[in-house]
C-alpha cells in the first residue's frame, strides 16, 4: 500500500483493485503515465497535476490510461471555458451559500449499501428570488469536488438524486437548453 491509499478501508482496497484495476505496486508509474501526457495539450492550463490529484481521474476511468488523461482535459477545458461559475468558487459567495443553506444539495447520513454517498435535491425548494440555476449548480459542483477528495468516495463514487414532484411550470421556465447543456456538461465532465 502507498501513501496514496493510505486511509482506505481493506475493503475499499480489494475493491479498488478487482473494480478499478488499482495496483499500489504500479500506482506512481500509472499516475506518472497520465501526467506525461499533460504536454501533449499546451492550449489548456492544467492547474493540478499532482498525484492525489491525477489518481481521482485514475480511479474513475478504472486506471485506463488515455481515457483518465482525457477526463483530466475535459476538467480543465470545462473550467475554462466556463470562467464566470468558477470566479468566487467558494461555500462563502452569496449565491452558493443560500443554495446550500436550503439543502441544494443535501447529503444523507449513511452511505448505501455499495459505500456510496447520497446526495438529494427536492427541485420544488428552489427560490429563485434567492439565488439563480447556476447558484445551484455552483453548489452542487463545489459540494462534489470536496466529497471527491476522499480517496474512499473515489473509489465507491455517489448518487445523485433529484426529486422533480411539485417543480413549477415557474420554475422550469428558467431551465433553458443553454442552462440544461451547462450542467449536464459539468456534471459529465468533472464528475
Amino acid at each position: 500500500m502507498t501513501h496514496l491509499q493510505a486511509g482506505l478501508s481493506p475493503e475499499t482496497l480489494e475493491k479498488a483493485r478487482l473494480e478499478l484495476n488499482e495496483n499500489p505496486d504500479t500506482l506512481h508509474q500509472d499516475i506518472q503515465e497520465v501526467r506525461d501526457m499533460v504536454i501533449t495539450r499546451p492550449d489548456i492550463g492544467f492547474l493540478r497535476t499532482d498525484d492525489a490529484f491525477i489518481l481521482r481521474f485514475l480511479r474513475a476511468r478504472k486506471f485506463q490510461h488515455f481515457e483518465a488523461f482525457r477526463l483530466l482535459a475535459q476538467y480543465f477545458e470545462y473550467r475554462q471555458q466556463n470562467l464566470d461559475m468558477f470566479k468566487s468558487f467558494k461555500a462563502t459567495d452569496p449565491g452558493i451559500k443560500q443554495a446550500l443553506k436550503d439543502g441544494f444539495p443535501g447529503g444523507l447520513a449513511n452511505l448505501d449499501h455499495y459505500g456510496r454517498k447520497i446526495l438529494v435535491l427536492f427541485a420544488a425548494n428552489w427560490d429563485q428570488s434567492r439565488y439563480t440555476l447556476v447558484d445551484i449548480l455552483r453548489a452542487i459542483l463545489l459540494s462534489l469536488e470536496a466529497m471527491i477528495e476522499d480517496p474512499e468516495l473515489q473509489v465507491n463514487g455517489f448518487v445523485l438524486i433529484i426529486d422533480w414532484s411539485n417543480f413549477t411550470f415557474k420554475q422550469a421556465s428558467k431551465l433553458t437548453p443553454s442552462m440544461l447543456r451547462l450542467a449536464i456538461e459539468g456534471l459529465q465532465v468533472i464528475f
